[in-house]
């Protein structure tokens, strides 16, 4: 099949190289000059593991093409995905100028029956919206040409999209009930056969629950990680340990233990814009969702929890300190900077006076980007800030080793290294990657989430924190 993924980030670039790895004539379009010079020269605007060679492999074999061409674009696919950028209003709302622009795009060069699909994450009633911007530029040139406007929502993780495309646990179609919505149901329907073979994956229903079932699927997925954070925020007051707990609740098959780890705070471009793009929804319609309010205050409390336990140990003025940050990304396997917890626990620490050397494994230029618009006014601030290739150069001298994001690279240090590295043998860890005995043994103070604040020694004699 012809296909057109409108916008290159992650959704379209992983969208379009496994359709074309598939065998379809993929043709992916970007108003970013700067993003398809990057793309036809061989590499990849954004890190996603896998990607790169999934690209590479299909450009060798023509079924993937890149260009700023829009009417070329609209002219190559009968099946047309919009996969542009739905980023947070002011207030709160998915802002969705770039998927209406797409829209009106489609319509400005279409000439026949094209299937539009909705693949950017959008709040109920988009397609409504997308087909009454199609329809008008249609009749604006006085052209019939006929169209149907499909919800296809995308669940991909980051880090792992590339095996949660090619093997979905489920693929949402949403669908009007019309001649039209048929003919378009049929030609999704074939395009995603060959992700079916091993058995029916796809759920058909109307458009509107379509939609609505993406944002409830992350907000759930939110809930649990801010449930958890809650609980691990209070087994540290009555002495408890949250990865009991964890493995504890989760063995039941009702709980499971996916999304269960508390830590320091969830970060990313779905979780915290989606959390609050239904939020407005509700507002909308005169409607409180107050699970989903506490949910997002949870998650901004989260994200200073580490800072609270740093000075806690260490005093509220921190001048002079120098910590050694691990991880920077929002999560591993990915170098999106997006509402990453890094960046409010940095920005208070920082702010305490303190000093920062940080590593992460494939998120530096970006956060260079990212913490030079964070601080563009705060040149001091910003100054305090350095950046080490590995993560032992960021050990020597410092105060403390602060671990922000669970890279596997970070799950196996050698302890004994860092207590000698270190000025002062502590660690905070703000996944939760150590055990804390373990830690204990090399003579390490040791600060978890909801690991009962609770230092051991090296004999092994437990001292809970006051």
């Amino acid at each position: 099949m012809k296909i057109t993924i409108i916008g290159t980030g992650y959704v379209g670039l992983v969208t379009g190289a496994c359709l074309a790895e598939i065998g379809n004539d993929v043709f992916c379009l970007d108003v970013d000059p700067r993003k398809i010079d990057i793309l036809n020269a061989g590499g990849v605007p954004i890190h996603e593991p896998g990607l790169q060679e999934l690209i590479a492999r299909n450009r060798a074999a023509g079924r993937i093409q890149f260009s700023t061409d829009v009417a070329a674009s609209v002219a190559h696919g009968d099946v047309q995905f919009i996969a542009v950028g739905t980023p947070p209003d002011e207030d709160g709302s998915a802002d969705l100028q770039y998927v209406i622009a797409a829209a009106r795009a489609i319509g400005k060069h279409m000439t026949g029956f094209k299937v539009v699909v909705d693949k950017s994450t959008v709040p109920v009633g988009t397609a409504a919206r997308v087909q009454a911007a199609i329809r008008e530029e249609l009749s604006a040139r006085g052209v019939s040409a006929t169209f149907s406007v499909v919800s296809n929502p995308e669940f991909l993780k980051e880090g792992a999209a590339v095996d949660d495309f090619m093997r979905p646990d489920r693929i949402v179609l949403g669908c009007d009930d019309d001649a039209l919505g048929q003919k378009a149901r049929e030609m999704v329907k074939r395009l995603y056969a060959p992700f079916n073979r091993n058995h029916e994956r796809t759920l058909y229903m109307d458009v509107r629950s379509a939609e609505f079932t993406k944002y409830a699927a992350n907000a759930m997925l939110a809930t649990r990680i801010s449930f958890m954070n809650e609980l691990a925020n209070l087994a540290d007051c009555v002495g408890a340990d949250i990865e009991a707990v964890r493995r504890g609740i989760g063995s039941d098959p009702r709980i499971g233990y996916d999304f269960l780890y508390s830590g320091c705070g969830y970060g990313g471009s779905c979780f915290p814009k989606d959390v609050q793009a239904l939020i407005r929804t509700a507002d909308e319609n005169e409607q409180r969702l107050h699970i989903l309010e506490a949910v997002e205050a949870v998650n901004e409390n989260q994200k200073q929890v580490l800072v609270r336990k740093i000075v806690k140990r260490l005093g509220n003025d921190l001048s002079g300190k120098r910590f050694a940050v691990w991880g920077l990304a929002f999560k591993p396997n990915t170098d999106d900077m997006r509402a990453a917890p890094s960046r409010p626990i940095i920005a208070e620490l920082l702010a305490r006076g303190a000093s920062i050397v940080a590593h992460d494994p494939v998120s530096m230029e970006e956060a260079r980007r990212v913490f030079a618009l964070d601080f563009a006014d705060q040149p001091d601030a910003l100054s305090r800030i350095t950046y080490v290739d590995e993560p032992r150069k960021a050990l020597a001298g410092a105060d403390a080793l602060v671990i922000v994001t669970e890279w596997k690279a970070f799950k196996s240090p050698d302890f004994a290294y860092v207590k000698a590295q270190l000025k002062t043998p502590l660690i905070f860890d703000g996944r939760n990657l150590y055990d804390p005995s373990t830690v204990a043994e090399q003579g390490i103070e040791y600060f978890g989430i909801g690991r009962s604040e609770t230092t051991f020694s090296q004999e092994g004699s437990v001292n809970v924190v006051a």
